[in-house]
C-alpha cells in the first residue's frame, strides 16, 4: 500500500519543454515562403507592378500600324443622275488603306501630337483601273481646350496607387506573421491542454486504484469512491476532447503555413521575449512613413480634388482643336505620291457650350465641393484614429511584457507549491483534496503563462503590421523590399 502511495506522490510535473525543431519564427518564415496567403500577396504585387508599367507606357511614344487590307465591295449603289432621277450602278472595287503613325501624349495639356504616313489603293474591277492616294508625311495635334485633363491627374494619382500597393504587399506579409502567431499558439495551447489532460487522467486512475484498496480496508466511504470514479470518467472525457482540439489545431496550422508532410510535430514555447523598448511617437512616425493608409490619405484627397476639377471643367465651354499639316498626292503607282506632293492642311475646332441646363452644372460642382470637404474631414478623422490605434498598441505591448513576467513568476511559484504539497502528502500532512487543488493551480498557472505569451507575441506582430517597422533591428521593413 505504501508503494502505491509513493507512486502517486512522485508523479512528475508536466514537462513543457518541447523536443521539436519548429519554433514560432520558423513557422512564420515557412508561411512567408510557402503559404497560399503569401503567394497571393506576391501575385497581387506582380499584377500591380504590370498595371503601373502599363500606365507609364501611356506617356511614352506609341508607334502603330493600322488599316484595312483588303476592303472589297461588290454591289449595286444608288447614283443620282443629272436630271434628278436615280440609277443603280454596279460596283466592284477594293479600297485598302495603311497608316503608320507615331504619337506622343502631352500630360501637361492633355493633348496628343503625332506624325504619320498613309497609303491608299483603290482598285476598280469594273473598269480595270488602279489609283493610289497617299500622305507621305503629316504632323498633327489634337488638343482639348478648356476641358478636364485626365492625364495630368493620373500622373499624380497613379504613382501613389502603386506605392500604396507596394506597402500593401509588405502589410500582407506581416499579416501572415500575425495569423501564424494565432494558429501557432492555438496549437500550442491545445498541446499543453492535451498533456495536462493525459497527466490528470493518469493521476485520477492512480487515485481511484488507491481508493479501491482503502475501500477494501474500510478506510473510506462508498461516496468517496463514487466521487473518484466520476473524476476518472470526467478526466477521460477531457482527454478525448483535448485530443480532438489538438488534431484540429494541428491541421489548421499545417494548412496555413504550407506544411505538406503527413507527420505531426510539437511546438517550442517561445520563452525568449524581444528585448525592445518602443517609443509611441517613433512608432507613429514610422507608420506614417510606411503604411499604405498614410499614402491612401494623400490619394483620397487628390482624387476628391480631381473630381471637383472635372466637375468645374465640364460645366463651361468644352472645345477640341485638331490641326494637321503635311503633304499629299495621288497617282497610278505607289511612288507617284512622293512626286510633286501638294500641301495638305486641316484645322478644326469642335466645341460645346451649355446655355441652359436648369442648374445641373452647378449641382455637380457643389456636390464635388461637398465630397471634397467630406473627404478632408474623413481623412483627418482617420489620421487621428490611425495614430490612436498605434499608441494603444504600443501601450498594450508594454503592458503585456510585464504580464508575461508576472505569469512566469506565478507559474514558477505554483510549480514549487505543488512540489511542496507532494512532500507534505508524503508526510501525511496534507489531504488528497488539497493536493488536487495545488495540482489545479499549477495547471492553471501554466495555461495562463502560455496565454500571456500568445497575447504578447500577437501584440508584437500586430505592432509590426501597423508600423512596418522592425523595432528589434531598429529599421523600416521598406529597406528589405
Amino acid at each position: 500500500m505504501k508503494k502505491i502511495l509513493l507512486a502517486l506522490l512522485f508523479i512528475s510535473n508536466i514537462s513543457f519543454a518541447q523536443q521539436t525543431a519548429l519554433s514560432l519564427e520558423e513557422a512564420v518564415q515557412m508561411a512567408k515562403d510557402k503559404s497560399i496567403a503569401a503567394k497571393q500577396a506576391s501575385t497581387q504585387k506582380e499584377t500591380d507592378f504590370w498595371r503601373f508599367k502599363s500606365f507609364q507606357a501611356d506617356f511614352k511614344p506609341q508607334l502603330s500600324l493600322s488599316g484595312s487590307l483588303p476592303s472589297f465591295t461588290r454591289s449595286f449603289i444608288q447614283v443620282l443622275q443629272p436630271d434628278g432621277t436615280v440609277a443603280f450602278q454596279s460596283v466592284s472595287n477594293n479600297n485598302s488603306t495603311l497608316t503608320l503613325a507615331l504619337s506622343q501624349s502631352i500630360a501637361k495639356t492633355g493633348g496628343t501630337i503625332f506624325i504619320q504616313k498613309q497609303l491608299q489603293r483603290f482598285d476598280d474591277f469594273e473598269r480595270n483601273s488602279t489609283l493610289y492616294n497617299g500622305v507621305p508625311v503629316a504632323f498633327g495635334l489634337s488638343q482639348p481646350l478648356f476641358r478636364y485633363n485626365q492625364m495630368k491627374w493620373d500622373k499624380q494619382i497613379e504613382p501613389l496607387k502603386y506605392s500604396e500597393s507596394q506597402q500593401v504587399f509588405l502589410e500582407s506579409l506581416e499579416k501572415v506573421s500575425l495569423n501564424v502567431s494565432d494558429y501557432y499558439f492555438d496549437l500550442l495551447i491545445a498541446q499543453v491542454n492535451l498533456q495536462i489532460a493525459e497527466k490528470n487522467r493518469s493521476n485520477n486512475d492512480t487515485l481511484y486504484k488507491i481508493a479501491s484498496k482503502r475501500l477494501e480496508l474500510g478506510k473510506i466511504s462508498e461516496n468517496d469512491i463514487l466521487q473518484l470514479r466520476l473524476s476518472v470518467l470526467n478526466a477521460q472525457k477531457d482527454l478525448a476532447s483535448a485530443k480532438q482540439q489538438a488534431e484540429v489545431a494541428m491541421l489548421q496550422l499545417k494548412a496555413y503555413i504550407g506544411y505538406r508532410e503527413a507527420n505531426k510535430f510539437d511546438l517550442a514555447i517561445p520563452f525568449q521575449l524581444k528585448n525592445v523598448e518602443i517609443d509611441a511617437q517613433k512608432a507613429i512616425q514610422a507608420a506614417l512613413g510606411s503604411r499604405s493608409d498614410a499614402i491612401a490619405f494623400r490619394r483620397r484627397i487628390l482624387e476628391a480634388e480631381r473630381d471637383l476639377n472635372k466637375a468645374k471643367a465640364e460645366n463651361g465651354l468644352n472645345a477640341n482643336l485638331n490641326v494637321a499639316f503635311g503633304l499629299s498626292n495621288r497617282g497610278t503607282k505607289p511612288l507617284d505620291i512622293y512626286k510633286n506632293a501638294q500641301d495638305r492642311e486641316f484645322v478644326e475646332i469642335q466645341f460645346t457650350l451649355p446655355i441652359m441646363d436648369w442648374g445641373r452644372s452647378k449641382a455637380r460642382t457643389e456636390t464635388a465641393k461637398a465630397n471634397l470637404q467630406l473627404t478632408q474631414q474623413s481623412v483627418e478623422q482617420d489620421k487621428l484614429t490611425f495614430e490612436q490605434q498605434i499608441y494603444t498598441q504600443v501601450t498594450l505591448f508594454e503592458m503585456l511584457q510585464k504580464q508575461v513576467k508576472l505569469t512566469a513568476e506565478t507559474d514558477e511559484i505554483a510549480t514549487k507549491r505543488y512540489q511542496i504539497a507532494q512532500d507534505r502528502y508524503i508526510l501525511a500532512d496534507l489531504s488528497i483534496t488539497d493536493l488536487g487543488i495545488a495540482l489545479q493551480e499549477k495547471d492553471r498557472a501554466k495555461r495562463d503563462y502560455i496565454v500571456a505569451l500568445r497575447d504578447y507575441w500577437r501584440a508584437y506582430y500586430t505592432l509590426r503590421y501597423y508600423t512596418l517597422y522592425d523595432f528589434e533591428l531598429n529599421e523600416s521593413l521598406n529597406l528589405r523590399k
